[in-house]
């Protein structure tokens, strides 16, 4: 039997195969939210199309008040969405509101709390007055023609707000990935099932599916498959069908008499790259190929199967969704001793906590069995234990990786 692969040389091979997706398309700016841009975006318009204000007071010219206690007539007024069509001339100021166009002849604002109103319509400096002040020049923000944002970036609250004052009401986004789930085994049932004896709750797909979506995918659930070739292969053909970019198996991808996916998987033209990594838990991780589809067999144990995902399925996505990896990876100490490792990669379950100096600690759970859920729910991050690294003290460098990134 081939000596297990290591994590690293199985992270590598399974991006390497990985092909960012080539296809866009267009949608409207409110459906954008985490696409990533397909071209350079340029405005359509000049922001802010006018000189405006900045603040609500007065427009008047510099030059009309030289001096605190200067005094001039308002002539007029000027709010947002309404401007002073006249022009300030010697001695005159126009009241004006936040947003509304300077007017003409008017080269500063004069904010309100600095003007005493007079009787006759006139105010008195109670400030210092100087040209340009409180005004927002005509295209300060961006310009007719500017490139804004790039293609590749990742569109946030903030793009989306700039794209829509550019005047873009829709949007080139590179689609999002197709994943298609499949699990199997006579076992499962859905949640809110009452399973007779020998039967549990099928819980994988849920967190897989969560994670595939957190990283740009969207989702084809096959269902839960009972171990039977036909069925096993009539599921993978629905996937192929539906042009899925990976389709992730849980469960049934070892050799057991009952483990019938890979088999399945190779009838249908499967690649099978590798499977078996030098990893707790999750030595049974299967990557493969069917035409352009990835095939990642994830390990039945729920808690394998979500360690597998978070290194492997979602950098995986991140790459063919077009999104910068996610940085989860962190320098840390351990809060206990911790005794030596084997030939395996360990990946064990822990809480986080900063001690009095700044110190990231990580506390390894004392049971680390890979079908204890709740563990999993309850840490913060998983404690990386390279092959053969004999025992540690408390207090040891390690690197962690956090499940909240």
């Amino acid at each position: 039997m081939k000596p297990l692969l290591p994590v690293d040389e199985a992270t590598r091979r399974l991006l390497e195969a990985a092909a960012p997706v080539a296809d866009s398309e267009t949608l409207p700016l409110a459906e954008c939210d985490g696409r990533i841009l397909v071209a350079d975006l340029a405005a359509r318009l000049t922001q802010p199309p006018f000189d405006a204000s900045a603040m609500d007071g007065y427009a008047l010219r510099s030059a009309d008040a030289p001096e605190i206690g200067s005094v001039l007539t308002v002539i007029g007024q000027a709010a947002a969405g309404h401007a002073f069509t006249g022009t300030v001339g010697q001695g005159e100021a126009v009241r004006i509101f936040t947003g509304a166009p300077v007017p003409t002849g008017a080269d500063t604002i004069l904010i309100q709390e600095d003007a005493e109103v007079l009787e006759g319509g006139k105010i008195r400096t109670t400030f210092e007055v100087a040209a340009g002040r409180h005004i927002r020049p005509r295209g300060q923000d961006f310009a007719e023609g500017e490139t804004v944002l790039k293609a590749g970036r990742e569109l946030g609250f903030t793009d989306l707000t700039v794209a829509a004052a550019m005047n873009h009401a829709t949007l080139p986004v590179y689609r999002r990935p197709l994943v298609a789930i499949l699990a199997t085994g006579d076992e499962l049932l859905p949640p809110g099932s009452t399973p007779q004896p020998a039967q549990i709750i099928a819980s994988n797909t849920f967190g897989v599916a969560a994670l595939a979506r957190t990283a740009g995918a969207d989702i084809l659930d096959l269902g839960i498959i009972a171990d039977d070739d036909a069925l096993i292969r009539a599921a993978i053909g629905k996937a192929v069908a539906a042009k899925a970019d990976v389709l992730v198996t849980l469960g049934g991808a070892s050799v057991g008499d009952h483990d019938l996916v890979q088999a399945a998987l190779k009838a249908e033209g499967m690649q099978l790259d590798f499977w078996r990594i030098a990893m707790r838990p999750g030595k049974p991780l299967m990557v493969g190929a069917i035409g352009t589809m990835q095939v990642l067999g994830l390990p039945g144990n729920p808690v394998a199967s979500l360690v597998c995902s978070l290194l492997f399925l979602e950098p995986l996505l991140r790459r063919i969704a077009r999104r910068a990896p996610l940085q989860r990876v962190a320098t840390a100490r351990t809060a206990t001793p911790l005794k030596a490792n084997d030939h395996r990669q360990d990946y064990l379950r822990a809480r986080f906590h900063t001690d009095e100096n700044g110190v990231l600690m990580a506390e390894a759970y004392t049971k680390q069995d890979s079908s204890m859920m709740k563990i999993l729910a309850h840490s913060d991050g998983l404690i990386v234990r390279p092959p053969h690294t004999p025992a540690v003290e408390a207090g040891t460098v390690c690197q962690v990786i956090r499940l909240k990134a």
